[in-house]
């Protein structure tokens, strides 16, 4: 196998160490990029040398970087630049080579209206176009992806709108505000293949994934192989994913991606990612191929070594993404200063965070992956669940409690979850009961161990260093207050405190936590759902909303839509105007029927967490 010397990745994050590893498994030397606000980031620790870079966008300042660290490769990760055709020009224009498929590749299935012609020309079934469907539709972006520019039409009264706001989020996130029309399945599955292609003609697949767990066209749970399909399903994808790939002469690692409808039976195509995917590690659980040494080997001229007749599926694996949302708050983008983070050991974890670390509304709220195998799909989701267990953050909301619950349901452990049972159902909150009898529990050692200057002064409960492990048994009872009553005679024993994990057992159920007691602070993480016991400040929806009628910005934001003016009637839950932050558009509503007294910002305006956005005067006043 041919080997560079060097690769740069044009990325950051937890893909940034991800493709460093395998590198370094090779013999490759890594340089990382950062910009200023990631200069203490894990991704250039990770690298051999980093350099700064004004964006992570700017082509041409990323290629230079790559040209003044002397890498003879640049590998883009996903995101970013990872489907840019100019970006892949540019690197092979300085003399670089290129990760990744030829920029007219990337072009022509980029878009989403042309790989539908190359698909039919390769004789892989499409969905309906919209003109040929009844209602519901489908409105997207024909160019990108990612969930962005898409929206479900049920009436005719609801189109127009649909198109602007699809165009208008298309443009923002593509600089394209194309789009194309097709029929919705109400009812799919999302299943996608992963495809190899190199410079010698060879194409082969490793085999689905199903990605079907998803909100908003945003996947939430990867996992391979898919466990709903027929042999003939099965064939029909992997047979139809090759074709593509041949018909447009595709190089490197691919994903293509089809809806398969409940109803019929039926598959079709959607798009093709030309790019290593964000759940390209289930793949890699179930085959043993490492995806981005195939990667490297198809970049570097040499075939891909391997024959179809090679890739294998051994057990099944299933994946997570770890994002800084409330997922029981509206799913609200969260930023601020992670306290004490605690990666699972039985699981492959995928991620950039650490203790103390900063996550801001810069970039995507995707904080990590957490992946695991078994030798069937259930003892998978039984690994997956003790994983998640032992997922803690701490001073910031991430939805690993939505995930570990997701994860329990009878839905996922049956397979029936489709692309849009998250938006049809209600995932339950966990009950805090338990969380707060061992909250009680840790506080009360705490005043009776510690002064109040330094809580955690005793062994066992230290704000830095490596504690000794305190075993405590305790044989009495706690009461807990709290405001929908108590919780009385839940017997506490077997207590194991070190670094801020509890381990004990609750009325004879065995428990572990991870608790942060401090002056005016009480969190503790259990079974990866954060319960912060200090006094509330939450809300639905991207805006703080005051019995005055003040809305104010919940989170650094972008104002891209005002729908009011100073003197406009409203009624209660009216859009006044939407904010996008952390690449989610969030609409800010009115608290009550009123009169706007105050328009605070323009489209356009960058606002600050707790900007004064809009004003409501109640009409009873």
């Amino acid at each position: 196998m041919a080997v560079f010397e060097s690769v740069l990745v044009a990325n950051r994050g937890e893909i940034a160490r991800r493709v460093f590893r395998t590198c370094r498994e090779l013999g490759i030397r890594t340089i990382a990029i950062y910009t200023a606000l990631d200069a203490d980031a894990p991704h250039v620790r990770d690298a051999d040398e980093a350099v700064e870079v004004a964006s992570y966008l700017d082509a041409d300042v990323v290629v230079a970087a790559a040209a003044e660290a002397g890498a003879e490769a640049i590998h883009p990760g996903y995101g970013f630049l990872s489907e840019r055709a100019e970006f892949a020009r540019a690197v092979t224009k300085a003399g670089l080579t290129w990760v990744g498929p030829t920029p007219e590749v990337i072009e022509q299935m980029g878009r989403k209206d042309a790989a539908r012609e190359i698909a039919v020309a390769a004789g892989v079934p499409v969905v309906p176009r919209g003109e040929d469907s009844p209602y519901p539709l489908l409105v997207k972006a024909a160019a990108g992806g990612g969930g962005k520019g898409m929206r479900i039409v049920r009436s005719p009264e609801e189109l127009d709108e649909a198109r602007a706001a699809a165009a208008r989020e298309a443009l923002s996130a593509f600089g394209d505000e194309t789009l194309l029309i097709e029929k919705y399945v109400e009812r799919g599955r999302h299943i996608e293949v992963q495809v190899f292609g190199d410079t010698h003609g060879n194409v082969i697949h490793l085999f689905e994934r199903d990605c079907s767990t998803q909100r908003r066209h945003q996947k939430v749970i990867e996992e391979a192989p898919a466990p709903t399909l027929t042999d003939e399903q099965r064939n029909l994808v992997l047979t139809s994913a090759v074709a593509l790939a041949k018909q447009v002469g595709y190089t490197g690692a691919g994903t293509v991606e089809f809806l398969l409808d409940d109803a019929t039976g039926d598959a079709y195509f959607l798009e093709m990612n030309t790019r290593l995917q964000v759940e390209h590690p289930v793949t890699e659980e179930i085959t043993g191929v490492d995806l981005v040494a195939l990667q490297l080997r198809v970049a570097a001229g040499d075939p891909l070594g391997i024959t179809q007749d090679d890739v294998r599926v051994d057990g099944h694996a299933i994946e997570v993404r770890v994002y800084a949302e409330d997922a029981f708050e509206g799913f609200l983008p969260q930023a601020g200063r992670t306290s004490i983070v605690r990666w699972p050991e039985n699981a492959r974890v995928e991620h950039a965070l650490e203790s103390e670390q900063v996550v801001s509304t810069a970039y995507d709220p995707m904080l990590a992956k957490v992946i695991v195998h078994g030798a069937d799909r259930e003892e998978a989701r039984a690994a997956l669940i003790k994983a998640l267990d032992a997922t803690a953050v701490l001073g910031l909301t991430t939805n690993t409690g939505f995930l570990r619950v997701l994860a329990a349901s009878d839905a996922f452990r049956d397979a029936e979850i489709d692309t849009a049972w998250l938006d049809r159902n209600e995932v339950p909150v966990p009950d805090s009961d338990v969380p707060r009898t061992l909250v009680a529990w840790v506080s009360a050692m705490l005043a009776a161990v510690s002064d109040t200057t330094t809580p955690f002064r005793a062994d066992g409960w230290r704000l830095a260093g490596s504690p000794a492990p305190t075993i405590v048994d305790l044989d009495r009872s706690v009461t807990v207050d709290r405001p929908s009553g108590r919780v009385d005679d839940h017997l506490v024993r077997q207590i194991s405190a070190a670094d801020h994990v509890l381990v004990a057992v609750v009325d004879g159920v065995r428990h572990r936590a991870v608790v942060n007691v401090q002056p005016g602070l009480a969190e503790i993480v259990h079974q990866g759902h954060r319960f912060d016991f200090t006094p509330p400040d939450r809300v639905a929806g991207a805006a703080t909303h005051h019995s005055d009628g003040a809305v104010e910005a919940k989170m650094p934001g972008t104002v891209i839509d005002v729908r009011v003016q100073v003197g406009d009637l409203v009624e209660e839950g009216q859009v006044l105007g939407v904010l996008e932050a952390m690449k989610m558009e969030v609409s800010l509503k009115a608290p009550f029927a009123g009169t706007v007294t105050v328009v605070g910002a323009a489209p356009g305006s960058q606002v600050p967490l707790g900007a004064e956005l809009f004003v409501v005067e109640p009409t009873d006043v």
